[in-house]
């Protein structure tokens, strides 16, 4: 039967879950949404999350995704790639709002997403960092688009809290201006803003402990033996 290898394993440091020294800054929150049309639900649901953010204190960035290519047709040296990217590495929370199309997020919200990579050099533009999930429906409720940003989410290690918002019939949700009339779907937006800030809080600090993981140490402890003995035998 295995046991963790001792030179791996680690205890749980409270110190570094819960640290002394917190930073004070605001929390820095960045919105994606999925929709490039004129009156976009998707944009307004954004804007009005931004706004009950910065209400709530944090500091609030948008990526418009006009004029953002298709992944891998052009190189990521492209201006609104490499605008995105220093975004993403510039929050510490994401909120993500896309259309449901076709029973899906939208191309132009996957293609936002399959811009960020998992890595850039030694940094991971995304891991530990909080995200709240949120679509507009053309019809009857649904959630099919936040449950696919969920597993993308994970898969981009992100830290997705557990509340989320659908707002159904869009087009009758807004005014003219494109602000949200009152409603149990606008409540719903606050408490996901709340949650996210909060959760935010609670993680940044060690967000980086947080997702410290038993297996990747264990792999870099061989690539590191690996090179060792190779030196060694040279």
């Amino acid at each position: 039967m295995a046991d963790p290898r001792p030179d791996c394993f680690k205890t749980i440091d409270e110190k570094e879950l819960f640290p002394s020294s917190r930073a004070r800054h605001a929390p820095r929150i960045l919105i994606l949404y999925g929709s490039l049309r004129k009156r976009s639900y998707s944009r307004f649901a954004a804007e009005e999350a931004g706004r009950i953010l910065t209400s709530l204190g944090a500091e609030v960035r948008f990526f418009h995704p006009n004029d953002l290519p298709l992944p891998d047709s052009v190189s990521d040296e492209h201006p609104r790639v490499q605008e995105l990217r220093e975004l993403v590495t510039w929050s510490e929370g994401m909120v993500w709002c896309s259309p449901e199309r076709h029973g899906a997020m939208t191309a132009i919200m996957k293609a936002q997403i399959d811009w960020i990579p998992l890595s850039l050099g030694s940094v991971r533009p995304t891991q530990g960092k909080t995200l709240a999930v949120m679509q507009v429906c053309g019809g009857s409720q649904s959630f099919n688009a936040v449950n696919q940003l969920r597993i993308l989410g994970r898969w981009m290690r992100l830290l997705t809290i557990p509340n989320q918002s659908s707002v159904p019939k869009a087009w009758d949700e807004f005014d003219q201006d494109g602000r949200m009339k009152p409603s149990a779907y606008y409540n719903r937006i606050v408490d996901v803003m709340e949650e996210l800030v909060k959760f935010t809080l609670l993680t940044r600090d060690s967000h980086a402990y947080l997702v410290n993981r038993y297996s990747e140490r264990v792999e870099s402890h061989a690539e590191l033996s690996a090179r060792v003995n190779q030196s060694s035998a040279t």
